[in-house]
C-alpha cells in the first residue's frame, strides 16, 4: 500500500497538481488585491459600492434571510473574472502570438549556393547508387 502511494506521488501529475495549487493560492492574493484595491474602488467611485446584501432580505422567525448576498457574490465573481481575463489572459495570449509569429512564417528562402550544393549532393547520391 505504501509502495502504491509512492508510485502515485512520483508520477509527476500529483506533484504538478500540488505546485499548481500552491501557485494558485499565492495568486489569489494578487487577484484579491487587484479587485479590492483597484477595480472595486473605481466601480464604487462611478456607480457606488456593489453591495446587494440587504436587497430582498426578509425574516423567518428570528432568522435573517439575505438572498441579495448571492447577487453580491455573483457581481464580485464577474469582477474577478473580468480582471483576470483582461489583465492576465489577454496579455498572455498576445505574448504567445508574438512568440509564434517567427515559426509561422514558413520555410526560409534557400540561397542559390545551398540549391547548388543540394544538386551536387543529389547527383553524387545518384551516381553512387548506380555503381
Amino acid at each position: 500500500m505504501i509502495q502504491g502511494f509512492k508510485d502515485f506521488i512520483s508520477r509527476g501529475n500529483a506533484i504538478d497538481l500540488a505546485v499548481g495549487m500552491i501557485i494558485g493560492a499565492a495568486f489569489t492574493g494578487v487577484v484579491t488585491a487587484l479587485v479590492e484595491k483597484v477595480i472595486n474602488p473605481l466601480i464604487g467611485g462611478l456607480i457606488g459600492k456593489p453591495n446587494f446584501d440587504n436587497f430582498l432580505e426578509f425574516h423567518i422567525g428570528d432568522a435573517l434571510v439575505q438572498p441579495g448576498a448571492i447577487i453580491t457574490a455573483l457581481v464580485n465573481f464577474l469582477l474577478i473574472a473580468f480582471a483576470l481575463y483582461f489583465f492576465l489572459v489577454v496579455p498572455m495570449n498576445k505574448l504567445n502570438d508574438m512568440k509564434k509569429k517567427p515559426a509561422d512564417e514558413g520555410p526560409a528562402q534557400v540561397s542559390d549556393e545551398v540549391k547548388l550544393l543540394q544538386e551536387i549532393r543529389d547527383s553524387l547520391v545518384t551516381r553512387n547508387s548506380d555503381s
